[in-house]
């Protein structure tokens, strides 16, 4: 990339400005809060070998799940972010059982609601593997200048104005969407900006790879267990066997997938017959971005950003990824 021609993320936000009249810069502002937070999580995830920021926190998230000390870190920069941005009126995350209210003045009267994981697969931190952030901002259904309800972050995904993702690998990478395309943006710390790296990110119709924990096959629906033996079977005509790819960390398959083609799986199982990820701040943004980029997103009958919360942390199966694929899926889950 020539150093005479980068596109910082904030020029590019302001750029895009115009794409969202009713916003008066609401959204670039809090867009470009989102992007400094990530920075700030960034700096602590490059150094977590050296710092005390490692392992269980010694406390449990509203999942039950042990968590991380990176976990309450993240969740506390993004809080702190958001709030400073001042067109935040509430929060809701993976790490707190309720939404979080915003009751400063400045606050009540601003437009945008966030849901957030804030540090996506921690778990892999203590042994080096890429970890994520994810992101979901709604316009708020309740009245300006009152404060937030539940209702304004049980929307169903259609109703997103922007959603992204930042990953947290060999390479810092910031993918978001205010539904005009996806755009893919790479820390370049000489600088400490996200530059312009990935224009207009679309995504193959058909893959060659499959993502998918396979260690509970078993446990898998018949629909499921029948995509992946297809997905194993020798067809010239249709370049398989694909390979199979999963690192854990739902942005780092979902980011792989989307460049070069591929689906992702999350089934239901006997251990979590509703699925595991959460529909608000997991499915519904990488929904977003996929279909953004050309791809699908389902839950195996329907789509997700079509499905209308009824709990701030509902689980449900996802599959995303490639067209074709997902569509196939889809066919041999009926």
């Amino acid at each position: 990339m020539s150093s005479y021609n980068i596109t910082s993320l904030n020029d590019f936000i302001i750029r895009k400005q115009k794409d969202f009249p009713y916003a008066k810069g609401e959204l670039t502002s809090l867009l470009h809060h989102i992007g400094t937070a990530a920075k700030m999580v960034n700096s602590k995830v490059n150094k977590a070998g050296l710092v005390e920021i490692l392992g269980e926190s010694g406390t449990l998230n509203v999942q039950n799940e042990e968590q991380q000390k990176l976990d309450k870190y993240a969740d506390e920069v993004f809080i702190d972010a958001l709030l400073a941005s001042g067109e935040c009126c509430g929060f809701a995350s993976e790490e707190n059982q309720n939404e979080i209210v915003f009751t400063e003045t400045f606050a009540k009267n601003s437009n945008y609601v966030v849901c957030m994981d804030p540090l996506d697969g921690s778990s892999n931190i203590d042994v080096n593997v890429s970890v994520g952030s994810i992101f979901s901002i709604f316009r708020r259904t309740s009245p300006r200048g009152s404060e937030v309800t539940l209702s304004d972050f049980l929307q169903e995904g259609s109703r997103q104005v922007a959603a992204g993702y930042v990953i947290y690998g060999s390479s810092t990478m910031l993918v978001y969407t205010t539904g005009r395309g996806v755009n893919g943006f790479t820390l370049d710390p000489s600088i400490g900006e996200f530059c312009l790296s990935h224009p207009d990110i679309t995504s193959p119709k058909r893959g060659k790879q499959y993502s998918v924990n396979e260690g509970n096959y078993l446990k898998f629906p018949e629909g499921v267990k029948k995509y992946i033996k297809y997905c194993q079977e020798i067809d010239k005509s249709t370049e398989r066997p694909y390979t199979s790819r999963y690192v854990g960390s739902l942005v780092s398959d979902i980011h792989r997938n989307m460049l070069r083609g591929g689906i992702f799986m999350y089934p239901s199982s006997e251990s979590y017959p509703q699925g595991k990820l959460r529909l608000v701040y997991e499915c519904n943004p990488i929904a977003f971005i996929v279909e953004q980029a050309g791809g699908m997103a389902s839950n195996g009958r329907s789509r997700i950003l079509d499905i209308i919360p009824d709990a701030l942390h509902q689980r449900t199966s996802f599959y995303a990824g490639s067209e074709d694929m997902v569509a196939r899926l889809e066919g041999m889950l009926r």
